[in-house]
């Protein structure tokens, strides 16, 4: 056999016998440099921005705002990265979220939503329409979702660091749609995270498939009736894909895999049902996604449909608040519109159908349906808009991300050497007629506020998320 370096040789042997004459291929992946991609964030940037800066970006064909990128670019340190105008993503875990195709004015729970990739591609879909519910049960994984739903300027999630019981034990049939892309045994990140194949083992897969199967049975409580559940993995394993689903489908007969308008393009292979002991025709329309067949990494995708008929509003049981509510919304909104000079018919909608809630001197705009939750564990409770400093409010930075430059009255756009200065946390020179806070963009993207004081402009990006930046 040949040596494939870090590889575990019980996968290999595994997917040897699996894969027959396919297998040469599929190991070959192993030896050849991975695909990288950037998914284009519509809440801040168009694709003409992007391709101004980065013009050799080719399509990933499943995916309208994604696009790969050539390794010698570094997207990654470039200002408009740190503004949000675009998330790193691997090209195939962009599959999960154009197969589930959530549409404006949805209410849609992401179950296992760290780092932020798959919740930001649903964020852009809704267009700050609808309701995204974010979940992580790691803590420190949860804050670090929370600073990329910042970063790319969300404004109708909310971050919850729960379990998925505790969350079904709340929200029975609330949700349009969900996504559980569920923690697995990694096999198809092996080529991109060292550490994927370090702790690969066959008693994880077990252990894995065990949790998938807990996770799902969750996930089935929290769907409306006629509802979509899109179940994917980043593995290559049998118990961990077809296994569970199977399972699962025995065990909840009023679920079915439904049709992705994606099926009939040909992007994807179809899923192999007849690796399990028992063949499940039943499972014809799943997908995988192999490396050898495309320009990505494995992945496993599924779209369940849960039978009946939509029906109401969602509707959260409510046994009081730990949260007081904070300042009025006149002072908020006087705040918003006088001293930030952000316009009318957009504070409206910031305030459409959400609640002012505080949580210490922090003041978030929150789904008004969300805002009496006492009973869970809540990492970004809406839209951070405000600090109340008793006698004053300060803008939060979450706020400028969110804001496109036409929706304020007082901005300003940096040229290039500019913007790696503001990111850098340096003061930079601007017209004396600029008075006051002011939105700070680049290229037209929303980078955070100054004070713009003679001439000055005050850096109020936050001193930790301060780094040095290139533009090639």
């Amino acid at each position: 056999m040949a040596d494939y370096g870090n590889i575990p040789v019980d996968f290999l042997d595994r997917m040897k016998s699996l894969l027959k004459n396919e297998y040469e291929d599929f190991a070959a992946s192993f030896e050849k440099e991975r695909y990288q991609a950037l998914r284009i964030n519509p809440l801040k940037a168009g694709k003409e921005c992007i391709f101004d800066s980065f013009s050799t970006l080719t399509g990933v064909p499943w995916e309208e705002n994604g696009f790969y990128y050539d390794g010698s670019l570094r997207p990654g340190k470039h200002p408009l990265h740190e503004a949000g105008a675009y998330y790193i993503q691997e090209p195939s875990a962009m599959s999960a979220v154009a197969v589930l195709d959530p549409k404006e004015g949805d209410v849609v729970l992401d179950l296992c939503a760290s780092p932020g990739g798959k919740t930001t591609q649903i964020a852009g879909r809704l267009n700050n329409t609808g309701l995204l519910v974010s979940n992580e049960i790691i803590k420190d994984r949860a804050k670090i979702l929370s600073q990329n739903i910042e970063r790319l300027g969300v404004r109708n999630a909310v971050v919850l660091n729960e379990s998925p019981e505790k969350l079904a034990s709340c929200f029975h049939g609330f949700f349009d749609k969900i996504l559980v892309d569920a923690p697995c045994s990694g096999e198809g990140m092996f080529r991109k995270e060292d550490s994927a194949s370090k702790e690969w083992s066959l008693e994880n897969v077990a252990l894995c498939a065990e949790r998938q199967k807990n996770i799902l049975e969750s996930a089935a409580t929290m769907l409306k009736a006629g509802g979509n559940l899109c179940y994917s993995t980043c593995t290559f394993s049998v118990e961990e894909n077809e296994g569970v689903i199977s399972e699962f489908l025995d065990a909840h007969p009023e679920f079915s895999i439904c049709e992705s308008p994606l099926e009939d393009a040909g992007f994807f292979s179809k899923a192999r049902p007849e690796w399990l002991n028992e063949k499940k025709d039943d499972l014809s329309h799943a997908f995988r996604l192999w490396p050898h067949k495309l320009k990505g990494e494995g992945h496993f995708v599924c779209l369940l449909k849960k039978a009946g008929s939509k029906t109401g509003k969602p509707d959260v049981s409510d046994s009081g608040s730990k949260k007081k509510i904070g300042k009025e919304e006149s002072v908020l909104r006087e705040f918003l519109l006088n001293e930030l000079k952000i316009k009318k018919e957009t504070v409206d909608a910031l305030f459409n159908e959400r609640s002012i809630v505080s949580f210490g001197e922090n003041l978030y705009l929150t789904p008004s349906a969300l805002a009496n939750l006492k009973f869970l564990k809540t990492e970004r409770p809406g839209l951070h808009v405000a600090i109340d400093k008793k006698n004053r409010l300060e803008p939060a930075h979450a706020l400028a991300m969110s804001l496109r430059p036409e929706e304020t009255d007082s901005f300003v756009d940096l040229s290039d050497s500019d913007a790696i200065k503001y990111l850098k946390g340096e003061t930079i020179n601007v017209s004396p007629s600029l008075k006051g806070y002011v939105l700070v963009t680049y290229k037209n993207v929303s980078m955070g506020f100054g004070k713009a004081v003679n001439g000055i402009l005050k850096n109020h990006y936050p001193k930790g998320l301060r780094r040095e930046t290139e533009i090639n």
